[in-house]
C-alpha cells in the first residue's frame, strides 16, 4: 500500500482514537457514586444484553519507557493482595445492581502486568467469577502478558484458570531496541512460547503485539520483526504505533533524547509490515490488528458484526457492556462511562468504606449514541450505512446525520483525496483510508477540536 506525501502532511494531526465515542479526555469530575449505581441499574435493560468484565492489573516489574498506560512498581509487593481483596469486594459492590441472568460473554486482565502477580490471586479472582456469574458457551476469558517473566508452569496454571486467550507483549524481536525502552526480552524464545500454548490449550488465541515508532527502529528493523513473527504465525498480530503522550506520561521523555523516528519513517515501517503481513496470509483489522483468516475477528469483519472496546476488537458474539475493575479501570455500559480513581491506595480505602470509587464519568445524550454508532460503525467494519444505523435505533437518517458533523462537502473531499467511497446512505473506508480512518471518525464528530496537548497523532 502506497501513502502519498501529501496526504500525510494533510492527516496527520492529533486525532482521538475513539476506544470510546465520546472519547475519554471528555470525561468529568462532576459525576458521584449514585449517578453510577443510576447507570448500574438502567444497563440491565439496556444493549448489548451481554456481560463483559474487565479487571485491571496496575503492578510491573519495571516501567518501560513507552508506556502510555495506568502502570505502577510492584515493589517488594505487598500492595497486591489487599488490592485483590479490593477488587473482589468491588464485584460484589456492583454486581448488587447487575441482573445475573444476563450471561458473561467477554472477560479480559490488562495492566500494568496482569503475569507480575502470583497467579494464586489471578486464579482466585477467576474462581469467584465463575461461581458469581453464568457464562455463555465458549466465553472470551483473555489475559494480557509480559513474556519476559512467563514461563511454562505459570502457563499452565493460566490455562487450568480458564483462560483461552493469551496477548503477549513482545514490542520487538531485537534485544537492542527493547534495551533502549527499559523492557526485557521474551524468557522462553517466542515461536517455543507459541507452540507450547497452542499444543497445551486446546483452542486457546494467540495473539503477538509490537509496537513501531521506538528509538532505534528503522523500516528494515521492524520489517525483520515482522517476518520473523508471520513466520511464527500467531493468530493475531497487533501493531501499535507509539503513541507520545510526554504531557501526560513523564517518563517517555527518556525516549526524546534517545531519538524518535520521523511520522515519515514511522509510515514507512507500519506499510512495509503492512505489505509483509498481507502477503504472508493475515487479513488487516481496524486501526492495527493483522489476523489469520480463520480467526473470529475476519468473519465479524465481513459479516460487518466487528465490535470494540477499551480491551480491543471483540466479535457481536461476546460484545457486552463492560463492567471494569480496579484502579483507573473504565466501565463501558449503553448509557454512559464511569472511570475507578487513580491512585491504588485511594481506591482500597473507598473499596473498604463500602463505597464505589468513582472518579469521573460521562453520560452520553440521545444524540450522542447516535453519533458514537456510527462512528463505531466505521472504526470497526470500514463503513457505515446511515439507514441501517437509524433502522437500529429507530429514528430517521435525518436525525442520525444532524447528531453527527455531516459535511457533504468534506465528504467529497476525502474522496477525492482516496480515502473513501460515499453515496448519501454509505460511507466505506478505502485501503489507503483505513490508515487514516480516525481522521475520517473525526470529521464527523460534533465535539472534536483539534488539540496538541489532548490526542496523540496517527502517524
Amino acid at each position: 500500500m502506497k501513502i502519498f506525501e501529501e496526504l500525510l502532511l494533510k492527516y496527520n494531526v492529533p486525532v482521538p482514537r475513539y476506544t470510546s465515542y465520546p472519547p475519554a479526555n471528555h470525561f468529568k469530575d462532576s459525576y458521584s457514586e449514585n449517578d453510577f449505581i443510576r447507570v448500574l441499574r438502567g444497563s440491565n435493560e439496556r444493549k448489548p444484553e451481554n456481560i463483559a468484565l474487565y479487571f485491571h492489573i496496575p503492578f510491573c516489574e519495571k516501567i518501560c519507557f513507552y508506556c502510555g498506560c495506568n502502570a505502577c512498581s510492584i515493589g517488594n509487593g505487598n500492595m497486591v493482595k489487599p488490592y485483590v481483596a479490593a477488587l473482589k469486594k468491588e464485584i460484589e459492590l456492583v454486581s448488587q445492581y447487575i441482573n445475573k441472568d444476563r450471561p458473561v460473554s467477554q472477560i479480559h486482565y490488562g495492566g500494568g502486568t496482569p503475569n507480575s502477580i502470583d497467579i494464586s490471586f489471578i486464579r482466585s479472582l477467576n474462581d469467584y467469577l465463575f461461581s458469581e456469574f453464568s457464562l455463555i458457551e465458549n466465553p472470551e476469558i483473555a489475559i494480557e502478558c509480559n513474556p519476559a517473566y512467563l514461563d511454562l508452569k505459570y502457563i499452565d496454571d493460566l490455562l487450568l484458570a480458564g483462560f483461552n486467550r493469551f496477548s503477549l507483549g513482545i514490542q520487538d524481536f531485537n534485544t537492542e531496541i527493547l534495551s533502549k525502552v527499559n523492557r526485557q526480552p521474551s524468557a522462553i524464545p517466542p515461536g517455543e512460547l507459541f507452540n507450547y500454548i497452542k499444543s497445551a490449550g486446546a483452542g486457546t488465541g494467540v495473539n503477538f503485539d509490537f509496537i513501531y515508532g521506538l528509538p532505534g527502529q528503522s523500516v528494515s528493523s521492524f520489517t525483520e520483526t515482522m517476518q520473523m513473527a508471520a513466520e511464527i504465525k500467531p493468530d493475531r498480530l497487533v501493531t501499535f504505533s507509539y503513541a507520545h503522550v510526554p504531557w501526560i506520561k513523564k517518563h517517555q521523555l527518556i525516549l526524546e533524547k534517545r531519538g524518535l523516528p520521523s511520522a515519515g519513517e514511522k509510515t514507512k515501517m507500519f506499510l512495509s509490515a503492512y505489505d509483509l503481513l498481507k502477503e504472508s496470509g493475515y487479513e488487516p483489522i481496524g486501526l492495527d490488528h493483522f489476523v489469520l483468516p480463520s480467526d473470529d475477528l475476519y468473519n465479524a469483519l465481513k459479516e460487518g458484526n466487528l465490535h470494540r472496546n477499551f480491551q480491543g476488537y471483540c466479535t457481536r458474539r461476546t460484545t457486552g457492556q463492560v463492567y471494569a475493575f480496579g484502579v483507573t479501570a473504565i466501565s463501558q455500559m449503553d448509557e454512559g462511562y464511569f472511570q475507578n480513581r487513580k491512585e491504588i491506595k485511594d481506591y482500597i480505602s473507598d473499596i473498604n468504606l463500602g463505597k464505589l470509587p468513582v472518579e469521573r464519568g460521562y453520560i452520553l445524550s440521545d444524540e450522542q449514541i447516535l453519533a458514537r454508532a456510527v462512528i463505531t460503525e466505521l472504526m470497526c467494519n470500514n463503513r457505515v450505512s446511515f439507514s441501517k444505523v437509524a433502522s437500529n435505533h429507530k429514528v430517521s437518517v435525518d436525525m442520525i446525520k444532524m447528531s453527527i458533523n455531516f459535511d457533504e462537502i468534506k465528504m467529497h473531499d476525502m474522496e477525492r483525496d482516496g480515502l473513501i467511497s460515499y453515496t448519501p446512505d454509505n460511507i466505506e473506508v478505502t485501503e489507503t483510508g483505513s490508515f487514516f480512518i480516525r481522521n475520517i471518525a473525526a470529521s464527523l464528530d460534533k465535539a472534536y477540536r483539534e488539540k496538541v496537548q489532548t490526542y496523540s497523532k496517527p502517524v
